[in-house]
Formats: C-alpha cells, sequence, structure tokens
C-alpha cells in the first residue's frame, strides 16, 4: 500500500471511530468520506476529503493540494458519477456534478476564505481546481 494510501486509511478509521471527526492536520475541519468507483477497475475507492456546506448543498474540491494533476477520485467521479458520501455518522447516495464558471469560482472563493490553504493551492498549480457538488439521490 502506498503512503498516501496509509495516510487515507489512518484518516478513514478516525472518522469512522469517532463519529465524522478527525485531527491532525483536519482538526476541526469538515471532512467526509468520498466513495466513488474505479474508472478503470470498477472498485469502489474511499478518500477522506473536506467539503463545504453552503446554502444547504454540499461541495467538495479536487485540489490534490495544488498539484498539477487532478485526484484520482475526481477522474472517478466524472467516469461514474453515483457516489456515495460519509457525513458524520450519515451516509448519503448523490450524484456528483461539477460546477463551472462564476458560480464554481464563488464557491472556491468562499472555501478559500474559511481555510486559507485551498487559496495556496490554487496559486500552486495552472489548472482551475474543480469544484463538486454532491446532489443527494432519493431512493
Amino acid at each position: 500500500m502506498s503512503d498516501v494510501n496509509n495516510w487515507n486509511q489512518k484518516i478513514i478509521e478516525e472518522f469512522r471511530a469517532n463519529g465524522g471527526k478527525v485531527g491532525g492536520p483536519f482538526d476541526g475541519a469538515p471532512v467526509l468520506l468520498l466513495h466513488t468507483t474505479g474508472a478503470k477497475t470498477g472498485r469502489e475507492r474511499v478518500n477522506p476529503v473536506m467539503y463545504l456546506e453552503l446554502g444547504g448543498r454540499t461541495f467538495v474540491f479536487a485540489s490534490k493540494a495544488g498539484a498539477p494533476t487532478n485526484p484520482d477520485w475526481y477522474h472517478n467521479l466524472r467516469a461514474n458519477p453515483d457516489v456515495t458520501a460519509e457525513i458524520g455518522t450519515a451516509t448519503i447516495s448523490a450524484r456528483a456534478v461539477p460546477i463551472e464558471g462564476s458560480e464554481r469560482d464563488e464557491i472556491y472563493a468562499e472555501q478559500a476564505r474559511r481555510y486559507p490553504g485551498f487559496q495556496e493551492y490554487q496559486e500552486k498549480t495552472d489548472r482551475v481546481i474543480p469544484v463538486v457538488e454532491l446532489v443527494p439521490v432519493v431512493a
């Protein structure tokens, strides 16, 4: 298992053991567990990601800490937009919908205002960091 996978696994275990709360670099930050389906493998993947609740909507950010490429989970949800998210102790089914243009810019700016690291991530990369809304799917 890679270092990133080990790090993610520790956060996932802490999240589940503490009702959706994690410490360390994410202490006090809103984190959810995003379940995607691998674009190539078809296997379930779980990634801890920060999210933003805004106006009753939930958004995640494919920042990858400002790396030059999007995270694998973003590639996966583009291929398979039906996702699941663990938020606190709840699990929701959702459709991942990328947000673009001025709406994306406003949402990203709010996330960067709340968590300045996101401004640094955008400054570090030439790509526009994707913003994705998790739209709940009612069964």
